[in-house]
């Protein structure tokens, strides 16, 4: 058995690990990437973001279709699950392939398997025929993602349970569903099975959907989730859940019994590392399968680092990208370039779509922050009004007495692409990060950008 040596192993290719390897390869370092499928992108480009994405864009094109005036869709002859999924399954594809190139032009060799530490230096890589590979390398970073978590008394193998990376897998359309978590991902396919009309049952473990957005955002998916037929239940807790072959029975302590054709677990998820080898090195891992790093994404092994969805907060595919470039300047130049900004947008991809940044009014009330409100309604702008997305809003949290810029909070048709342009002014120092620069700022005319400077002129009314 042969030893390969590498100057850097990363383990896993989604962002996390594609953007440290790309940082050390760029460095003339030798770089060998582990992914235990057999295509690089990890859970991002094949079982999470890029499918579920995906999917809720097909999902809106036909609603869009259904909505067409003078359109009539015959009973029966809409495209089915399978078809709509399909074209997540191109995307994915392409996405694949487009991040194999990246692989190839750099010269990062793809070593296909599961990898296990041996020593601090060495990890096996047990390849899917059952051959073994065995690297060698000066530094290490763990990109291994996360999974959806399994509760021991739930049987995932029953074909009407499901989790987020195997309901794309369903064959038919369900007509009723019990959704059990209300975070983020339970709250975009509570959306989009209800646009295909499925009933929804959408089981919150909390007193509220999403608390850590702003409460007027809350209140506002709150309601068009209710306003599109989800069936809303705050403060459940499972007891036990019955599969039989004609459903799922949800058995909720409050006495509550939801039987549905199917069933979505969306209540948590947990960091791959089960049976790398870590706890024999003195990494340790926490009861959800996350590594504990420092600023420099370094675990308790200074020359293993660990970045993306198996270090736990953010857990967001764009601030993973940046945490393994963070990661490899570290190992390449031994020094922390850069911290992962404080500030990092929300994307929540429900219909309509939520995005948020900075403090939301609960937090600046709770500081004694002395703040005012700009808003901007989307039924009032011209380009809104041309779409037909007229449902929603932007809002700006200012300082009323400097108006520096504290938060931006949007709901509505593209609201993940409209907060960007406020995250680029938020990000300036001084005078540059004001209510003023969107007042004095001429907008395209009609655009959904305009927004801002109605919600400002909005803003300043209220202060001067």
């Amino acid at each position: 058995m042969s030893i390969r040596p590498f100057d850097v192993v990363v383990i896993g290719t989604g962002p996390g690990g594609e953007g440290a390897a790309m940082k050390c390869t760029k460095a003339n370092l030798r770089v060998c990437v582990i992914e235990d499928r057999s295509a690089v992108g990890g859970a991002c480009t094949h079982t999470a973001t890029i499918p579920s994405k995906t999917l809720r864009h097909a999902i809106q094109r036909l609603v869009d279709l259904r909505n067409l005036p003078g359109h009539r869709a015959a009973a029966g002859h809409g495209p089915t699950f399978r078809e709509l999924v399909q074209t997540a399954g191109s995307v994915t594809n392409r996405q694949a392939g487009m991040r194999e190139g990246f692989y190839e032009r750099n010269r990062v060799e793809v070593v296909e398997g599961r990898a296990r530490f041996v020593d601090a230096h060495t990890v096996e890589v047990i390849q899917p025929r059952g051959a073994t590979d065995t690297l060698t390398a000066k530094h290490f970073v763990i990109a291994t993602g996360s999974r959806p978590y399994h509760p021991p008394e739930i049987d995932f193998n029953h074909p009407r349970v499901f989790d987020s990376d195997t309901i794309l897998g369903m064959i038919e359309m369900p007509q009723s569903m019990t959704i059990y978590g209300a975070g983020v991902i339970g709250c975009e396919y509570a959306s989009m099975f209800r646009m295909l009309g499925v009933k929804v049952n959408l089981v919150n473990t909390r007193e509220k959907l999403l608390s850590f957005l702003d409460d007027e955002i809350i209140d506002a998916l709150s309601y068009h989730l209710r306003d599109l037929g989800c069936i809303i239940r705050h403060n459940e807790e499972i007891e036990r859940v019955e599969t039989a072959d004609d459903g799922v029975i949800l058995d909720l302590k409050s006495g509550k019994r939801l039987k549905t054709d199917v069933l979505l677990w969306a209540n948590g998820r947990s960091g791959n590392t089960v049976d790398m080898g870590l706890e024999a090195l003195g990494i340790a891992i926490d009861s959800r399968g996350n590594l504990k790093v420092n600023d420099a994404y370094q675990t308790a092994v200074p020359h293993i680092h660990a970045v993306g969805d198996v270090v736990g907060f953010p857990s967001l595919a764009s601030a993973a990208y940046d945490q393994g470039r963070f990661a490899g300047t570290q190992i390449v130049e031994g020094r922390l370039e850069h911290r992962l900004v404080q500030d990092i947008p929300t994307g929540i991809y429900t219909s309509p779509e939520i995005s948020s940044l900075g403090r939301n009014e609960r937090e600046l009330t709770a500081a004694g922050v002395p703040y005012e409100v700009g808003q901007a309604q989307f039924k009032s702008l011209a380009r809104a009004q041309i779409t037909g997305r007229t449902v929603g809003m932007l809002k700006i949290l200012f300082h009323r007495d400097t108006l520096e810029l504290l938060g931006i909070h949007c709901f509505g048709d593209n609201a993940a692409e409209i907060i960007h342009i406020g995250q680029a002014i938020m990000s300036q120092k001084g005078e540059a990060n004001t209510l003023l620069y969107f007042v004095n700022t001429t907008f395209n005319y009609p655009t959904m950008a305009e927004a801002y400077r109605v919600a400002a002129l909005n803003g300043l009314n209220r202060v001067f």
